[in-house]
């Protein structure tokens, strides 16, 4: 069961706005892994709920690594973490924001490969 119909989607401008950044560093987290987004009508937005503040949501790179380095394709791994996943009782990005990144990270190592 997916979520990402509910979620709110930024556009880099929107994100830059947001972070105080350039597109070229906005750009960069993404390359970094501290951001992932995806192309919505030809043009690249990020889940709001991966940032916190005015920076990025602090271990979302962590978690982000893991998925990817285990396997998931960026698509697959930003969808893993916007849809509800019974083991968790929430969506990972959720579970993350409350303090949760041990038992997301755990989770998703089970998942990869």
């Amino acid at each position: 069961m997916s979520s990402e119909v509910d979620t709110v989607w930024l556009s880099v401008p929107d994100v830059c706005e947001r972070l105080s950044l350039t597109p070229g560093k906005v750009h960069r987290l993404v390359e970094d892994r501290a951001l992932l987004g995806k192309k919505i009508d030809g043009v690249f937005h990020i889940p709001e709920v991966f940032l916190e503040g005015a920076a990025p949501l602090p271990d979302l790179k962590g978690t982000a690594v893991v998925l990817l380095d285990g396997g998931f394709s960026h698509d697959a791994a930003l969808e893993w973490l916007l849809s509800y996943q019974d083991v968790l009782s929430a969506r990972p990005i959720d579970a993350i924001r409350q303090g949760r990144k041990t038992e997301v990270r755990r989770f998703a190592l089970t998942l990869a490969l």
